[in-house]
């Protein structure tokens, strides 16, 4: 029976894995493009892969299936807008999970994507790609989507992700990732993000739920 293991690296919250990265890790393993997360997901742990499902003995992790991403993203901003925008990002002052691997400013070895706002519900940053890992795509485009909403003031972690990945980035390029708030319901809140080259043209959209939870 396949298994996949998050490795430590990979943070979330402090004992958890990030979501875009395990959505990512998990579409690969099925060759599903839609990732329910069904509870904090664990680090360094092998994870039974059965059909659409991933296990931790008992527990459901998360489970996969098909889906249709159609959202349409806000008109691109260029790179030194993005990069600009990334001074003005929150988490450098307030951050529910400062070591998460994508966004945390207190983590070293992470992707360091650092999202500003460019627009009301709309937040960019800069990413230029180590590699073609379809897996790093899936982390850039989570926590964006997350910092269109106001995270220090209502901390959320990643529900649901389905990403579509038209082409891949190329690496050593800037890029901009770009997040917008699309709706909020009760403890739920909507979102999307985009990859873009630095010229404009759309790579990847992706569309995420996120759950509020305790400080």
């Amino acid at each position: 029976m396949p298994t996949l293991t998050i490795p430590a690296r990979f943070t979330g919250p402090p004992d958890s894995a990030n979501g875009g990265v395990t959505c990512g890790l998990v579409a690969r393993a099925t060759g599903l493009d839609e990732v329910t997360l069904r509870t904090p997901p664990p680090l360094e742990t092998p994870l039974r892969v059965v059909g659409s499902e991933v296990h931790d003995g008992e527990t459901v992790v998360a489970t996969a299936a098909a889906a249709t991403v159609d959202l349409v993203p806000p008109a691109p901003v260029g790179v030194a807008e993005a990069r600009e925008a990334t001074t003005r990002y929150g988490g450098l002052t307030e951050h529910p999970f400062p070591t998460c691997f994508v966004c945390g400013p207190e983590k070293a070895d992470g992707l360091r994507l650092f999202p500003g706002p460019v627009g009301d519900g709309v937040a960019a940053t800069p990413w230029v790609p180590a590699d073609q890992d379809p897996v790093m795509v899936w982390a850039a485009l989570d926590c964006p989507g997350g910092w269109s909403l106001d995270l220090p003031g209502r901390p959320m972690v990643l529900g649901r992700m389905a990403l579509r990945l038209d082409e891949l980035p190329q690496p050593g390029e800037e890029h901009v990732v770009m997040g917008w708030r699309v709706s909020l319901e009760g403890r739920k809140a909507f979102t999307g993000s985009a990859l873009f080259t630095a010229a404009g043209e759309l790579l990847a959209v992706a569309r995420q739920t996120w759950i509020a939870v305790s400080p």
